[in-house]
């Protein structure tokens, strides 16, 4: 059975100095999950958010439609010109964001760590 998912924003400083806006996931991604990603991503300030971490650390599973999500955010994210990086995903699916593409859109890290000092 799918979990709800949830999604929260932090608002963190990089290295550099400069805003971060961290959309955190939790449960699982689907197609039911489009308020809390798409949602999530939309309600940030585009005049002002020019940096974003997607954190899947408490993903437990993202399906086909969950990616399509993930995809059409990123696909929006930079017709604003905005940069991301995504961390905290499994293994599995590392690769799996790696096979459809995702990283010509989103640099993948495995921890917070890594992503912000990518930034």
């Amino acid at each position: 059975m799918q979990s709800e998912t949830k999604s929260r924003v932090d608002q963190l400083t990089s290295p550099a100095g400069h805003p971060v806006a961290v959309l955190r996931f939790e449960g699982d991604i689907a197609s039911t999950s489009k308020d809390a990603v798409i949602g999530a991503y939309q309600a940030l300030p585009k005049a002002t958010t020019r940096l974003i971490l997607l954190d899947f650390t408490k993903v437990d599973y993202i399906n086909s439609s969950g990616i399509a999500l993930v995809i059409q955010l990123l696909i929006e994210a930079s017709n604003a010109g905005q940069k991301i990086c995504a961390f905290g995903l499994s293994a599995h699916f590392t690769k799996v964001f790696t096979m459809v593409g995702i990283t010509k859109y989103a640099q993948l890290f495995s921890s917070e760590i890594e992503a912000m000092n990518a930034l």
